[in-house]
């Protein structure tokens, strides 16, 4: 898929460049300031587990991951994926991270309008969702770029930093099918 000057494809957990993009995505201080996932990813071996982890949840359609490339080249930016997907409630989570030498050049913002448009126009979904740790004040600013309403506090929702047995919150956001389209700028 293209558009705004990215290209998102699927991650190739056989691919030596998608297995250390994604091991430095996630060991990123930043990354996991704001993210604990369940599966942590410390060197290679870890890094294709979680890859293929990914890729079994992609078979079973209860998600998507992309892979976030410059649309000429092919360089790595990030991920955007969408999570949780619902075909009865037609509705999907969607999360995203942004390697650290392409942060401050709109590639969050850019993927998420992106993929947003996808899911609404080709799986027809009417409703994504995309939560964020209270304080991710980069997180909110994309969100609301690209259409997305604050609609709360989540309380609990999210595990606390570097950490599996103690939560804090998150605020939601969601934007809807029939919600206008963003202007980008």
């Amino acid at each position: 898929m293209y558009g705004h000057g990215l290209r998102l494809r699927p991650w190739d957990p056989d691919s030596d460049v998608d297995v250390e993009a994604w091991l430095h995505g996630h060991t990123d201080p930043v990354f996991r300031r704001w993210n604990t996932p369940l599966r942590t990813v410390h060197d290679i071996d870890s890094a294709r587990e979680s890859m293929a982890a990914r890729a079994e949840s992609v078979a079973r359609g209860t998600s998507v991951a992309y892979c976030v490339t410059e649309a000429d080249g092919g360089a790595v930016l990030g991920h955007i994926g969408l999570n949780a997907m619902d075909p009865v409630m037609s509705r999907a989570s969607l999360g995203y991270w942004v390697l650290p030498g392409a942060r401050g050049r709109g590639v969050a913002t850019r993927a998420l309008a992106l993929t947003s448009r996808w899911a609404f126009s080709e799986l027809e979904l009417h409703r994504l969702e995309l939560d964020h740790a209270l304080r991710h004040e980069a997180s909110c600013r994309i969100a609301e770029r690209c259409g997305f309403r604050y609609e709360g506090t989540l309380r609990g929702a999210m595990f606390a930093e570097g950490r599996q047995d103690a939560f804090r919150d998150a605020h939601l956001h969601a934007r809807l099918a029939t919600d206008p389209e963003p202007a980008l700028g």
